[in-house]
C-alpha cells in the first residue's frame, strides 16, 4: 500500500491576482512548480494527482515530476476540483491523501511529514496557525462586535485524510449539494474528528501580486 498520495489543486482562475497565479513566476519558475518539487522530493509521497484549469500535456509534467499519475481539468468550484483529483487515485494503493493548494509554493517537507503522521494516527488532520490580529464582525460597513479569538485559528494546506475518511466527507457533501471552504470542513460536517498540527508561517497562499512579493522576500530571508 502507498504511504501517501497528494492532490495538488491548481485550477483557479486567479481573479484577485489578475492572471492564473499558479503559473506566475517566482524566482524564475512558476509558482506551481515550486509546489510540485516538494512532493516529488518527499520520501513519503508516492503519487500526485494534478488538477489544472485544463487538461495539459501529461507527458510534459511527468518528465519533470514522475510521481504525477494523472492530470485532470478542475471543476466549477474548488471542492469539485478536489473530487476530480480524488478520482485519479487508486483506493487499493492509497493510505493517506493530502490535499494541497497549488498556490502555496513554500510548503515545507517537514509540514508535509507532520500532516501525514497526524492523518495516519487520527484519520484527518489540518495545519493551523494562531490568529494574531483582532477580528471584527462588520455589517453594512459598521463594526457590530469583536470576535473572541481564543479558540480561533487559521487553517493551511496540505490537509491530510485516510482515504476512506476523505471519501466519506466528499461523498456526503456531494449528496447534500453542500460546498465547504476546505476539506476539513467537509470532514467536520460528516462527524469526523479533525486533529491539528502546527502550521508554518512561511506557507503562504499566493492570492494577490503582493503575496508574490512576500514569497520572494521569504525565499531571500
Amino acid at each position: 500500500m502507498s504511504r501517501a498520495s497528494a492532490i495538488v489543486v491548481a485550477a483557479g482562475a486567479g481573479k484577485r491576482f489578475g492572471e492564473m497565479k499558479q503559473f506566475a513566476y517566482l524566482r524564475g519558475k512558476p509558482v506551481l512548480e515550486w509546489t510540485l518539487e516538494v512532493f516529488q522530493a518527499h520520501g513519503e509521497v508516492d503519487a500526485v494527482a494534478l488538477v489544472l484549469p485544463d487538461e495539459q500535456d501529461l507527458k510534459h509534467y511527468r518528465m519533470r515530476y514522475p510521481k504525477i499519475v494523472g492530470i485532470v481539468r478542475g471543476g466549477a468550484r474548488r471542492q469539485d476540483s478536489v473530487w476530480q483529483g480524488f478520482r485519479l487515485l487508486d483506493a487499493a494503493t492509497v493510505e493517506v491523501v493530502l490535499v494541497h493548494d497549488g498556490a502555496r509554493p513554500l510548503v515545507s517537507a517537514g509540514l508535509v511529514s507532520r500532516v501525514i503522521a497526524a492523518a495516519r494516527a487520527a484519520g484527518a488532520a489540518v495545519p493551523i496557525l494562531p490568529l494574531e490580529e483582532t477580528v471584527k464582525e462588520v455589517r453594512a460597513g459598521r463594526v457590530v462586535g469583536t470576535v473572541d479569538r481564543t479558540f480561533l485559528a487559521r487553517a493551511q494546506t496540505p490537509q491530510g485524510f485516510l482515504y476512506a475518511v476523505l471519501k466519506k466527507a466528499l461523498d456526503q457533501a456531494r449528496r447534500d449539494r453542500f460546498y465547504g471552504t476546505d476539506e476539513a470542513m467537509l470532514a467536520e460536517r460528516a462527524g469526523i474528528p479533525v486533529s491539528t498540527v502546527e502550521g508554518d508561517p512561511r506557507n503562504i497562499k499566493i492570492t494577490t501580486p503582493v503575496d508574490l512579493k512576500i514569497a520572494e522576500g521569504l525565499l531571500d530571508a
